[in-house]
């Protein structure tokens, strides 16, 4: 992966009119926040929400979109106010080391200057990190999105034992205990299912072909062509999205309808219906239970509700309501004969 990298970072500016910089998280991140948390002397001091790699991940992503920020509007690279300022020395020091920024100050606090490089052509940034998560790449493609910027992928795809015997001949190996947690976690890119990674590339990592080389380049070229669209309709991850939400919503409803049956039987059992009468019930609220459900599915109960994670609405706990007062209903026949 690094190797490409900076193999990438060397043959990039060859090609007529772009520039390129590599901005490599192992680098970039110290040691120290993959380390666990030694105890401090004194009173206990609440434990932080994050651990401290995530932390320093969630800072570096902070700088990288001040340099974005920075670079599309023309305006003065500040710090990030969140970022520590060891993070954002670190990650300006990277900037000037690929050439993105001279080492001299703006007038009055400006900043650093932007170099020749940095501005006078299609600049590439490569993110050279195991991005082991979608989630983590996601957020990277929030940030293309955010600027117009254009966004790809490259994922390697090798073999554990390769991983193993690469990681041996490394200055400084990791556990191998840390490659097997890696093979487990690792999500490669869904092309189907995220139309984000639609603009990604999976090699097989050996040595790299000229054929490799190739498709690198076509696809470095296609997404420059074709940058993120901060409006961009995505009618394949919504209906995706809805139907995640759909499903979990049924699923909710479900579980939450089988105990206010399980508890109506009891209160009817409580109130000595009678046997017979109480498997005539039990049949009464299953068959309602199931049309309850159904029309969940079909999203007849939800009328123009649309189900967006960032509103308050609940359409379970609606269906789940009008579930109650029904069931009440029907028990209310068998209890008060």
């Amino acid at each position: 992966k690094s190797t490409l990298a900076r193999a990438l970072r060397r043959r990039l500016p060859q090609h007529p009119g772009w520039a390129c910089a590599l901005l490599a998280y192992d680098e970039l991140i110290p040691p120290e926040a993959f380390r666990p948390r030694e105890p401090e002397a004194g009173p206990a001091a609440p434990s932080p929400l994050l651990p401290r790699w995530k932390r320093s991940r969630r800072e570096l992503l902070q700088c990288l979109e001040r340099l974005l920020r920075a670079l599309v509007t023309g305006g003065p690279l500040s710090a990030p106010a969140t970022a520590t300022q060891p993070a954002w020395e670190r990650f300006l020091a990277c900037c000037r080391g690929q050439g993105l920024l001279s080492s001299a100050e703006g007038h009055a606090g400006a900043g650093p200057y932007w170099t020749q490089a940095a501005t006078s052509r299609p600049l590439y940034l490569i993110l050279d990190d195991n991005f082991y998560y979608q989630s983590m790449r996601y957020e990277v493609y929030q940030l293309a999105r955010k600027y117009s910027l254009s966004f790809c992928q490259l994922f390697l795809e090798c073999p554990l034992e390769c991983c193993l015997q690469r990681n041996r001949l490394r200055s400084h190996p990791l556990p191998d205990q840390t490659i097997y947690l890696m093979a487990r976690k690792i999500e490669m890119p869904d092309l189907k299912k995220n139309a984000w990674e639609r603009n990604s590339l999976v090699l097989k990592s050996f040595d790299c072909t000229s054929e490799d080389n190739e498709q690198i380049i076509s696809l470095l070229a296609t997404a420059l062509e074709n940058p993120v669209k901060q409006n961009e309709e995505n009618t394949e991850q919504k209906e995706a999205d809805r139907a995640t939400c759909a499903a979990s919503t049924v699923h909710q409803a479900d579980q939450t309808c089988r105990r206010i049956i399980s508890q109506t039987m009891k209160d009817a059992k409580d109130k000595n219906v009678l046997p017979g009468e109480m498997k005539s019930l039990s049949e009464e609220l299953n068959k309602l239970k199931a049309e309850f459900l159904e029309d969940l599915r079909q999203g007849n109960n939800l009328k123009n509700q649309i189900c967006i994670q960032s509103q308050y609405f609940d359409p379970a706990t609606s269906v789940i309501s009008s579930f109650q007062h029904k069931a009440t209903n029907v028990v209310n026949k068998y209890i008060l004969k």
